[in-house]
């Protein structure tokens, strides 16, 4: 209820603002053109998609084994090499310096410092984690899908708190451009292994 309410605040700043700043991004819009790979990912009640202020949802085809992809996804300590979106991680609990069930790793993305932790880890299909801080929440869900041509890699994020506005306002796309790259770079990597 307390999102919705904030959601209907936030939307009538965008409608304001669409006279003088760049496009507001639609969340609903943004939901249903996810549909139906994200419908398959477990979301925490709090976020649920339809109800979050910021949304955005990402996929690419892989042509690839479901666990060479994992690995790759998994191996946090080398997104930076291939990811511009994520600079000065680091692991704090993690044995295998991967990503694993229960990993609290720390990062910078989109300008901002996070502290993230693992929320679900089913290799080598479903990856998901949680980001809180006082100004942004987001929860990032990645699955690994099965069809007739390879897997289909996918990744969605749900956010709530003050930052989404600015973000929302200023830099709507920034994010799922990000994601776009991440997904291409994954692939690039997997595919290449497999050549």
């Amino acid at each position: 209820m307390k999102y919705k309410i904030i959601n209907k605040i936030v939307l009538g700043f965008c409608g304001l603002s669409l006279l003088t700043l760049p496009g507001c991004y639609s969340v609903k819009k943004s939901v249903q053109a996810s549909y139906p790979n994200s419908q398959q990912i477990v979301w925490p009640e709090n976020y649920q998609p339809e109800e979050s202020q910021f949304f955005v949802h990402n996929e690419i085809q892989i042509n690839a084994p479901a666990t060479a992809v994992w690995e790759i996804l998994i191996d946090a300590s080398q997104w930076e090499s291939y990811y511009a979106g994520a600079t000065k991680l680091v692991l704090e609990n993690s044995t295998s310096g991967k990503l694993e069930a229960n990993t609290i790793f720390k990062w910078k993305t989109m300008g901002l410092d996070f502290v993230s932790e693992i929320k679900e880890f089913d290799a080598p299909y479903r990856l998901a984690w949680e980001s809180n801080k006082s100004s942004i929440q987001g929860y990032h869900a990645w699955l690994i899908i099965p069809n007739e041509m390879g897997y289909t890699l996918v990744t969605s994020e749900a956010q709530h708190g003050i930052m989404t506005l600015a973000q929302k306002v200023f830099v709507p796309n920034k994010l799922e451009g990000l994601h776009d790259e991440w997904l291409l770079a994954i692939k690039n990597l997997a595919e290449k292994q497999e050549s």
